[in-house]
C-alpha cells in the first residue's frame, strides 16, 4: 500500500485537540495541496483561507455554540455540551474554504469537497490530527457573519463552504471501519 493509501486509511476525526500547534511549514503544504485540487472546467471557485489567530477561532467557535443554544430543538446544543462545549474541540488552527455562490456557476459545493479531502490526506500524511467541520458554516449565518467574512478576507461573493480544523491530538483514536457493502462492482 503505497503512502497516501495509508494516510486514508489511518485518518480519523479529531474531535481532542491539544495546544500544540501545526508549524508554518506545514501549514503551507496543507494549502498547497488544497489549491492543487481539480475543479470543473478548471474554474477554481474556492479561496482557501488559513486562519492561524485562535481568538479568531474562539469567536467564530462561541458563536455557533451561541446559536445552538438558541435553536428549539437542542440536541445540537446538547451534543456539543456533552462533548466539552466547543464546536471546535480547542483546535489552534482551521482552513476555511470560502467558494463563489455556486447558483451562478453551479459546481463549487463539488469542488469543495475535493479541496476539503486534500486537505485532511495532506494534514494526515503530515501527522497532524484534523475535522472536516461543516458546523463552521453556522458562524457565517449568524449576526457577526459579515464581520467573520470580512476579519476572514472573504473574496466578494463568497459564502462559507466548509471548515477543517487542524491541530494534534493527545488521544488518537482507531478510524472508522469501512462498510465494504457499500462497494457495488458491475461486471460484464
Amino acid at each position: 500500500m503505497n503512502d497516501t493509501l495509508k494516510a486514508m486509511e489511518a485518518r480519523f476525526s479529531c474531535r481532542d485537540f491539544n495546544e500544540k500547534v501545526p508549524t508554518d511549514e506545514e501549514l503551507n503544504l496543507i494549502a498547497q495541496a488544497a489549491i492543487q485540487s481539480p475543479s470543473a472546467m478548471n474554474m477554481q471557485g474556492w479561496q482557501v483561507i488559513v486562519v492561524k489567530d485562535k481568538s479568531l477561532i474562539d469567536e467564530m467557535d462561541n458563536e455557533i455554540m451561541k446559536l445552538a443554544s438558541e435553536m428549539p430543538d437542542k440536541a445540537l446544543y446538547e451534543r456539543m455540551m456533552e462533548r466539552g462545549g466547543k464546536i471546535f474541540y480547542n483546535a489552534p488552527r482551521m482552513i476555511v474554504i470560502a467558494i463563489c455562490d455556486p447558483e451562478e456557476k453551479g459546481s463549487e459545493v463539488f469542488d469543495c469537497g475535493i479541496v476539503a479531502e486534500n486537505i485532511v490526506i495532506a494534514a494526515q500524511s503530515l501527522g497532524l490530527a484534523n475535522l472536516h467541520c461543516g458546523l463552521a458554516n453556522l458562524a457565517f449565518e449568524s449576526d457577526k457573519a459579515e464581520e467573520f467574512k470580512q476579519r476572514l478576507q472573504f473574496p466578494a461573493g463568497y459564502k462559507s463552504g466548509i471548515g477543517i480544523l487542524l491541530g494534534h491530538t493527545s488521544n488518537p483514536t482507531a478510524p472508522h471501519v469501512p462498510d465494504q457493502a457499500k462497494i457495488t462492482i458491475i461486471s460484464e
